[in-house]
């Protein structure tokens, strides 16, 4: 009797991120049958952030064709051409989906997960559901993710010949005294596009909520202020 490879389920879990983390975004980590295999293999590892889950499905971070590709799958906080990281080849064969060729540039002697397989439509089906998924969200990200669109749709950056970076919650870091502790809100980022010497300079917010106000009086009270004038008058130079 031929032995066929166990199938596996997997469920994408965003996790938030400890207050001053370099990127404050949540986290989408793969859970293989419900067990983070990642962890025992690379600790430190943070997997891509759920800005990477925004764009068309063949840019997402676990998108997978016929056409194997190598993954970075998770990395260090600094980046993994500093640190290292965790790299999988992922491909598609048929109603299955494949993980092998695991690869750990930060610690070549650290156990490596095992092939994988899983059901081609169960994993299209999670990868579309965690794209979609807000349930996570705490208020500071729904604001942040919501001003950023206002930002971007608005066009405003553009009429000052600029381009906008990204929007981010800025969390609050509650191991720290409160005098050093930065206030919750959001930080916004541009930049100027490069003058005729090829010098760009780059600017930015650092909002700040107001009390007793809902998600949708916070984005517009926010946008307000950065479309009331030219920014690179109004924001900081970075």
């Amino acid at each position: 009797m031929t032995e066929h490879p166990a199938i596996s389920t997997l469920t994408l879990q965003h996790r938030i991120p400890h207050g001053g983390a370099a990127d404050p975004w949540a986290e989408v980590r793969p859970l293989v049958d419900g067990v983070d295999l990642l962890r025992e293999a690379h600790p430190e590892g943070l997997a891509p952030s759920c800005r990477d889950w925004t764009g068309p499905a063949e840019s997402w971070p676990l998108a997978v064709t016929e056409v194997p590709r190598r993954v970075m799958i998770t990395e260090p906080e600094c980046t993994a051409g500093c640190c290292g990281a965790l790299y999988v080849t992922m491909r598609r064969e048929g109603d299955r989906v494949v993980w092998d060729g695991w690869e750990n540039t930060s610690d070549i002697t650290a156990p490596r997960p095992p092939d994988l397989r899983f059901d081609t439509a169960q994993y299209e089906a999670e990868l579309h559901r965690a794209a979609a998924d807000r349930s996570w969200e705490e208020p500071v990200d729904t604001i942040a993710r919501l001003l950023g669109r206002t930002l971007a749709d608005s066009g405003w950056f553009e009429r000052w010949d600029c381009v906008l970076t990204g929007v981010w919650p800025r969390r609050e870091e509650p191991g720290l005294p409160e005098v050093l502790r930065s206030p919750e809100g959001v930080d916004v980022t541009f930049h100027q596009v490069p003058e005729p010497t090829g010098r760009t300079t780059h600017y930015g917010y650092e909002l700040e909520f107001t009390r007793g106000l809902s998600v949708e009086e916070q984005v517009r009270r926010l946008a307000d202020h950065v479309l009331a004038d030219d920014p690179r008058k109004t924001a900081d130079v970075h």
